[in-house]
């Protein structure tokens, strides 16, 4: 194994989905600079006789294919037996994921991600070989792929040097508990579209006040749940507590 501040391995039916998903942007910036390994590891190397087969009928009927354990778990034990691995199964039934999990999941120097497919993995292998589940919300995919690639992005966006600037990743939404503000970039009047003065005055300080306004604002309208949990200092609260009774004094 290399001596990377990050390494993911994808166990998956698709490798070329991982390869091309490490091969642009943001994440190739990162695999280039020697943050992070971006590997595969193909379940299919690992079938009886190199038959390739990797998936069976369910016991007691139903419809689809089942993911077996042999190839998945030969998959999985080749990787432990490399070094220290968290593995991680994508799946509807995992954990929800969120912006706090990713600042969790950062610290782990070598996540495992199990991508299944067709009805999902025969449930002996998340019972043995499985130490977390994570899920992206309540739907379902047709494979872990695009799970996994969601979680490896939200993770190396959050590790040091792989943005432009490591700012980037602490004024994005949920980071502090809300939603991010609005952004402009030029001309400063599109289709009679202005930019907000306030943006314009090189006023710093008034600059950041109007940005947490519009955190609060957005939050507060689009999702007030996050409020609860959000850290949110005294003059947080005194303006959130203003926009309310504006609402309520305008019945909404």
């Amino acid at each position: 194994m290399t001596d990377a501040l990050n390494q993911f391995t994808v166990v998956t039916l698709f490798p070329e989905l991982i390869e091309a998903f490490s091969a642009v942007g943001i994440v190739r910036r990162a695999c280039e600079r020697g943050h992070v390994v971006v590997q595969t590891i193909n379940p299919r190397s690992f079938t009886l006789a190199g038959t390739g087969r990797v998936d069976d009928a369910p016991y007691g009927g139903g419809p689809g294919m089942v993911m077996m354990v042999a190839p998945l778990r030969a998959a999985i034990t080749s990787i432990r037996e490399r070094g220290p691995a968290t593995v991680a199964y994508l799946t509807p039934q995992g954990r929800r994921i969120d912006q706090s999990l990713l600042g969790e999941l950062t610290r782990i120097n070598h996540l495992v991600l199990v991508a299944g497919r067709y009805e999902g993995i025969d449930e002996r292998v998340i019972e043995r070989d499985i130490d977390l589940e994570l899920s992206l919300g309540d739907f379902v995919l047709s494979g872990g792929e695009i799970a996994a690639m969601a979680v490896m992005d939200g993770i190396i966006r959050l590790l040091p040097g792989s943005l432009g600037s490591d700012l980037s990743a602490q004024s994005d939404s949920f980071t502090c508990g809300l939603l991010e503000h609005a952004q402009y970039t030029r001309p400063e009047i599109i289709d009679g579209q202005p930019v907000p003065a306030v943006l314009l005055s090189g006023n710093h300080a008034e600059i950041q006040a109007w940005r947490q306004e519009q955190r609060l604002s957005r939050t507060l309208t689009r999702r007030p749940d996050l409020l609860a949990t959000a850290k949110l200092s005294e003059a947080d609260q005194a303006v959130i507590a203003e926009m309310m009774t504006k609402k309520e004094d305008l019945g909404e």
